[in-house]
């Protein structure tokens, strides 16, 4: 099997080709000028291309693919699992119908090379899984749904790898997982299901490196008011220069740590309140379980810092045991799709918007 596998990211493009049972990857770093330059996510489509194009050229110039598969994106909510894309799901991809994000290019730009090499395109664990129990979805305004939006692919991928670690399956443990990234999201994985998570790109939970997390509506209210600003260039702050970006004005957590050892107090406080939210997110999900849990997973990118580690762990390890997963590992993630989806060994689903 040759496999093409594909993860946009908000500053990143990460690929990879098997080949021969070998997978070689590479992450294309983009500067957040040359990102925001295009007007819309859509409008990056020929650029990420180009990259992911130059890449095979690079390293397989004359090879062949079975399937290409992309990063699933904010298409309408559907169960975990593999997806063929099709011409409704691009469609929705497109359009946006579920936000903005650059793993809308996933299905898109798997499509676009699929076409090239007459193979297969899929997705899989998009963003928008929604396994959430009906308790979960309640806002407290009739009318305003929660919704899932969260790093399903690493969490899932995650969790069933810490389960077979200790000797069970998926399906019969509970986990709360903690996604830390440029996003952070924070589920409860009952017995094979995400059953209650945060809204990681615009809705509630900790603040995040570039995401606001949850926000008080008087706050939203004064703040609109006082910026004059609309909803849609609020949205845009929320869930891309919010977080450290708007306290701090950076996200490079390295270089935070370094001023923080050299005294700098607030970036200290800052990173603390970061840390504080997420623990107070891992510890309202036990009761989601009773408070049965078998481990808290932490998770992505962020999770290589030890010293936000430190910082979590401190106030939650009297749950259970912590479970440190440095970085996203999607695109094995996604190497795994593809392979049982060719192999025959899970069905392929179909989507119906």
């Amino acid at each position: 099997m040759n496999i093409l596998i594909i993860d946009p990211g908000s500053t990143s493009t990460k690929v990879g080709i098997f080949n021969d049972n070998q997978l070689i990857k590479e992450n294309f770093k983009h500067d957040r000028s040359e990102i925001e330059q295009f007007k819309t996510i859509i409008d990056q489509l020929n650029y990420r291309f180009n990259i992911i194009k130059h890449f095979i050229q690079n390293n397989h110039p004359s090879l062949s693919f079975s399937a290409v598969i992309g990063r699933g994106g904010l298409i309408h909510p559907v169960e975990g699992g593999v997806y063929r894309v099709n011409d409704k799901m691009l469609e929705d991809l497109k359009a946006g119908i579920n936000g903005q994000h650059a793993s809308n290019l996933g299905g898109i730009i798997a499509k676009k090379f699929a076409e090239q090499y007459n193979c297969e395109a899929f997705i899989a664990d998009p963003v928008v899984v929604d396994e959430m129990m009906p308790l979960a979805k309640y806002s407290g305004l009739k009318g305003i749904e929660r919704k899932s939006i969260f790093h399903a692919l690493n969490h899932k991928a995650t969790a069933r790898k810490v389960a077979e670690k200790i000797g069970k399956s998926y399906e019969e443990v509970n986990f709360i997982v903690a996604h830390l990234g440029g996003g952070i999201s924070i589920g409860i994985h009952s017995k094979g299901k995400v059953i209650d998570v945060n809204n990681a790109l615009d809705g509630d939970g900790p603040f995040s490196p570039e995401r606001a997390g949850g926000l008080p509506v008087s706050g939203i209210k004064d703040y609109l008011s006082k910026n004059n600003i609309s909803i849609g260039e609020l949205t845009k702050i929320v869930s891309k220069q919010a977080g450290l970006m708007s306290y701090i004005g950076s996200v490079d957590m390295i270089k935070i740590e370094e001023d923080i050892k050299n005294s700098d107090k607030y970036k200290e406080e800052v990173i603390s309140a970061m840390a504080y939210q997420i623990a107070k997110e891992i510890c309202s999900l036990t009761a989601a379980v009773n408070g049965q849990i078998d481990g808290i997973i932490l998770t992505g990118g962020l999770a290589h810092s030890k010293y936000l580690i430190d910082l979590i762990s401190k106030r939650v390890s009297f749950l259970g045991k912590i479970y440190v997963e440095p970085g996203e590992n999607e695109i094995e993630s996604l190497l795994m799709s593809a392979k049982l989806a060719l192999q025959n060994k899970i069905q392929v689903k179909e989507y119906r918007g």
